[in-house]
């Protein structure tokens, strides 16, 4: 029998077209570890094109002390992604999105693009560091994302789907762009 934490969500299953099929513990999906779930995900990009990292702490069930996106979370139960996005973003660094301009980078699916649910993922420009929560993060850098990326080759511990995020929309000159080109066609 399995009995949900104080802190377990009720979230969304989803078909390969992202259509609501059922609903599941959180729980039950990382035992199951079942992808058909969604997440919304961010990243802050400074006026020099870093991107502020954040690294995990230590009570974290997954990825321990590893390096993270500047925000992720999962899509609760009757959330759209935009609705998950104000409130991760709230409670994770808070931040107030109805003050903050931010973008669509682009939605992904574990099918179509290999990542761990279904997603989308956001930026924000600012110059500014988080106020972000202690219990989620111990410590956070801006970074180059190829200085990130040389960091994970040489073994830095990170996040799923971290390194395949910021290749795909900061890593190749021009991916970004041919990225966001397909997604407005």
């Amino acid at each position: 029998m399995n009995i949900q934490s104080i802190d377990d969500e009720l979230l969304d299953l989803v078909d390969l077209n992202d259509r609501v099929i059922g609903n599941i513990w959180r729980s039950e999906v990382l035992t199951r570890q079942l992808t058909n779930v969604r997440v919304v995900n961010l990243f802050l990009k400074n006026s020099a094109g870093e991107l502020w990292i954040p690294r995990r702490t230590a009570h974290k069930r997954l990825f321990p002390l590893c390096l993270d996106l500047s925000m992720g979370g999962y899509v609760a139960s009757g959330e759209t992604y935009a609705q998950a996005l104000f409130r991760e973003a709230s409670e994770e660094l808070n931040l107030d999105l109805n003050a903050i301009e931010f973008q669509l980078l682009g939605s992904l699916t574990p099918h179509a693009d290999r990542v761990s649910s279904f997603m989308e993922v956001y930026e924000i420009e600012t110059d500014l560091e988080p106020e972000y929560n202690r219990d989620d993060f111990i410590e956070a850098m801006w970074i180059n994302p190829q200085a990130l990326l040389d960091s994970i080759e040489r073994g830095e511990a990170v996040k799923s789907d971290l390194e395949q995020l910021v290749k795909r929309f900061y890593g190749v000159a021009g991916l970004r762009d041919e990225t966001l080109s397909k997604g407005n066609s």
